[in-house]
Parts: C-alpha cells; structure tokens; sequence
C-alpha cells in the first residue's frame, strides 16, 4: 500500500510538471508509456494520477506497440469533442437541486434534503422529469455541490420512530402554509454550552506564524466558571437569526423567554399583523414534548402576546434536521473558531458579527436573568393551559391559544 501510493504522488508531480506543455496525443503517448514501464496495474494507477481514461491509455499502448508516428493521427482543436451534459441540458442541476433539497424553491423546511436518496433513484426521478442522466453522473454533480450521501444517526433520544417522515411531511405542510400566509415561522433550539474563560475553543483563524493563542492546558473547570448557554431563534422565512445568552440555567422558562425577547426586539416589528407564530423545535431539552415547563411559559406567552401559538416538535432521534442547526449554529461556530471565549461580551460580539454569502444577519443579546431549575408543574396548572392537539400526534403538534379574558 506505501509503494502504491508513493508511486501515485511521483506519478502525479511528473504529469502536474509536463502536462501544460502537451497536446491530446502526446499526454495520451506519455501516459501509455508510463503504464507500460510499471507492468501489472500501471494502467489503473496511471489513469489515477493523470486523469485521462483506461481507454484512451490504452489506445495510446496500441500506438506505442504499431509504431505510429507523432506526426499521424488528429489533434481535436479546443472545444471539439462531445460537450457535458450539463451544457446540453442546462436545468439539469437546478431540477437535482430542487429534488434533493426543495429550499431551492423557497421551501425553507423540507426534509427532503435529509432523506437517503441513491444516485439509482435520484437518476430515475430525473428521467421521468425529462432529465436523463446517468446514476454516476448524478453523484459527480451533486458531489460538485458539495452534497454527500446522509445516514440517519440514531442517537440517546430513541430509535426512529415508525411516524417519523409522516412527521417531517406535516411539518413541511405547516410550513409552507404558515409561509404562504406571510406568518412568522421559527426554528429553535439551545446550542451547546459554552466555557467562558480562557480555554480552548476547537478550529483554526488566521494569526501571525509561529504564534498561536496560548490556552489553558486542560478544560476540566471547577462548578464555579461560567457558562453561556446560547438559544437561537431562526426566522425561516427571512432568514435572520436571534441568540439569547444566558448566564444561569438552561430550562423550559429560559427557552420561552428568548422566544419572548425575539419578538419583542424583532418579530412585532417583522410581523406587525401577526396573528399566530409556528415554532419547530427538537423533541428533548428545555423545549421538549414532554416539558410541562415549556407548555405553561408559552402560554403566558400566548396571553402577553395575544399570538395563537403552534408548535411541531420533530420526533425523536432526529435533533440534526432542526433548521436552527445548519442555518444558525453552524456559521457561529464557524465565525469563532479557534477564538476563547473569554467573557460574555467576546461571545455576543462574536455571534452579532455572523453572517454567510446568502444574507444572513443575526442579533444577540445577553440574558443575565436567573432561571432556577427544579420548578415543578402541578396538574392543576396543567389544566389551566388553553393547549389544542392536533389529531397526528398531537403530543408533537399542538397549538396554544391566549386565554380569554373576563371583563
């Protein structure tokens, strides 16, 4: 395996040296007669390195062996030669993109994106879509697009559920229903904790050689150093993001009250003819199904508000789908790699400043408000929620309603 691959490198050095120096005959002659100096497997290997194919190194072997001249045959002039098929048929990328992933549609939810497609079966659905493409092709341009193949990950929350993409099609029916009617649409989660102090803070940033930031050797910290707990509200239909940091506790109160502070400091001005507000949230943590915190805090929320509050929870095993994740949390995890944290302001400056390519833009706010855990809701609290479940799974899918009033 070493002599395979230090040949291949020398192999790919000598033709990276010579290669702009040659035409489509002399690079086909030179490759040929390197295959025929390695014997056994040089074919393979030289056609790895240099990048013409089997066929053509072969065809070049055959010339060596007949004894043709340099000066026979024809050189194609530039452009000649069968054109790529995504030349000849121009949408086919964008029907493989909205295929794949219908946000390229503006459907901002789909779980399409997430499902295991094959190349076999994404080729096919192209055909009938009057796209015809091979399954080897398919896989180049999606690769090219810097899509990969993705597994379902089962993880501590559970097993897939056997509701599992019936649920991911309902939460994209709400969405797009939400989204037609101009409607807020957030997605929310907690992102990890983070230390706050002078630790290590994973990923690379560009400094002067030779001098990197000096850390502490070690992240064990004591009870008492302080943690920022970021929960991050993404606005899906316009593509903003909104991060409370807390200082205290990360509980079902703390999570309603970032949502509260997300519409008090943008979404009443965003949505000022609101009625209602759709969230999708992960199934666990302090906004889970189960939290009978989360419930009775959205509806105080709901009565503060008057906003008509739907919620769909994505089932369980399935936290990696939430939009928040890769539309929010990874580009701030991205913007302060290899930054310490070193005090709360370093890490709220650090998430105000996120932005991508696409327009994102996001606020941050530091929450230094107490959040005690260990709060337990009575039944007969439960009994005063103004919560309506839907007839699927109305243990992920509810809405609740501000209490009316007496006058």
């Amino acid at each position: 395996m070493l002599y395979f691959m230090s040949t291949l490198v020398e192999l790919r050095e000598k033709f990276d040296f010579v290669w702009p120096l040659l035409d489509e005959r002399t690079r086909r002659i030179m490759a040929a007669s390197e295959a025929k100096a390695l014997g056994y497997g040089g074919v393979s290997l030289v056609s790895r390195a240099c990048g013409l194919s089997r066929k053509a190194i072969a065809k070049g072997i055959c010339e060596i062996q007949e004894g043709s001249t340099p000066g026979e045959g024809r050189i194609r002039q530039p452009g000649a030669g069968r054109k790529p098929i995504t030349v000849t048929d121009p949408q086919l990328v964008t029907a493989l993109e909205e295929l794949v992933d219908e946000q390229t549609r503006g459907d901002p939810e789909s779980p399409l994106r997430w499902i295991c497609m094959s190349t076999r079966a994404i080729a096919n659905q192209l055909g009938r879509q009057r796209h015809p493409v091979s399954h080897t092709k398919a896989a180049q341009i999606l690769h090219e697009l810097n899509y990969s193949l993705q597994g379902n990950r089962k993880t501590e929350e559970g097993k897939d559920h056997p509701d599992r993409d019936a649920q991911f099609r309902y939460i994209n029916t709400e969405v797009k229903k939400h989204l037609r009617q101009g409607l807020p649409v957030i997605s929310v989660d907690t992102k990890k904790k983070e230390l706050i102090g002078n630790y290590h803070n994973a990923g690379k940033q560009w400094l002067p050689a030779k001098q990197p930031k000096k850390v502490q050797g070690h992240d064990f910290p004591t009870p008492d150093v302080p943690r920022a707990y970021p929960y991050g509200i993404y606005d899906i239909g316009r593509n903003r993001g909104f991060v409370n940091v807390g200082t205290d506790h990360d509980t079902g109160a703390f999570a309603v009250a970032s949502i509260h502070g997300w519409w008090r400091y943008e979404g009443r001005r965003l949505y000022p003819k609101a009625a209602s507000v759709l969230i999708t949230a992960d199934g666990g943590g302090s906004n889970g199904w189960r939290l009978r915190l989360w419930k009775l805090q959205l509806q105080e929320f709901a009565d503060l508000t008057g906003l008509c509050v739907s919620v769909c929870h994505f089932p369980p095993g399935t936290s990696k789908w939430n939009k928040v994740e890769h539309r929010l949390f990874s580009f701030i995890s991205s913007n302060w790699r290899g930054e310490p944290l070193c005090d709360y302001q370093t890490v709220v400056k650090l998430i105000g400043k996120t932005t991508t390519a696409k327009g994102l833009k996001v606020t941050c706010r530091l929450d230094r408000r107490k959040y005690p855990t260990g709060r337990k809701v009575t039944v007969e609290e439960m009994k005063h929620i103004n919560i309506k479940r839907n007839r699927f799974h109305g243990e992920w899918n509810y809405m609740i309603k501000p209490k009316v009033k007496n006058t």
